[in-house]
């Protein structure tokens, strides 16, 4: 029996989910974060290390990694790569198209990494109560993502202050993370 299929045996006793939130700084990482759990919005401030949530969603148990995206910060992420089930990628969609170079550039380097093989990956349009917010299909072609091969992946459009999106996003990462690890005997 190989290691992933004991891993994949451990977790499915589990049914367990572990979610790596990423993105560049100002995206609404932490907000999405705060939306999922059911907690106060207000008074969000930048994430300068990290924050670790876990919820029960859908008969799984989520543990949630936000993790800060200032430039400083952006170096350490790596070092939460391991046993990561999916990748959820926060953008700021009202923010200067010249930002979103660094947002793909970023974002290829994240799917670069071995660790993260096979990792499911859903981009959050986040901010789309904001005018002049890109649309998804925008946000898709500045970022390449019909170039991505490498993972699954979904673009979902939501806005984190009205949590518009939010759980169709988070229903999208379940099943697809559910329909690979934890599939029925």
């Amino acid at each position: 029996m190989g290691l992933l299929t004991v891993l994949k045996k451990l977790k499915q006793k589990e049914k367990e989910i572990r979610i790596l939130i990423l993105g560049l700084d100002n995206a609404g990482k932490t907000t999405i974060l705060k939306r999922i759990t059911g907690e106060s919005i207000s008074g969000v401030s930048p994430t300068l290390g990290f924050n670790i949530k876990t919820v029960a969603f859908r008969g799984y148990k989520l543990n949630i990694w936000d993790i800060g995206g200032q430039k400083s910060i952006r170096s350490y992420w790596r070092n939460y790569f391991e046993q990561t089930d999916a990748v959820v990628w926060v953008v700021d969609s009202a923010d200067r198209v010249e930002r979103f170079e660094g947002c793909r550039e970023e974002l290829g380097g994240v799917l670069g990494e071995e660790r993260l093989a096979g990792a499911t990956l859903l981009i959050y349009a986040n901010k789309q109560d904001i005018p002049g917010a890109l649309t998804p299909t925008a946000i898709a072609d500045l970022l390449d993502l019909q170039s991505i091969k490498t993972h699954h992946w979904e673009i979902v459009a939501c806005s984190a202050v009205t949590g518009k999106g939010v759980g169709e996003g988070l229903e999208w990462v379940v099943a697809d993370v559910g329909g690979r690890i934890y599939m029925l005997d």
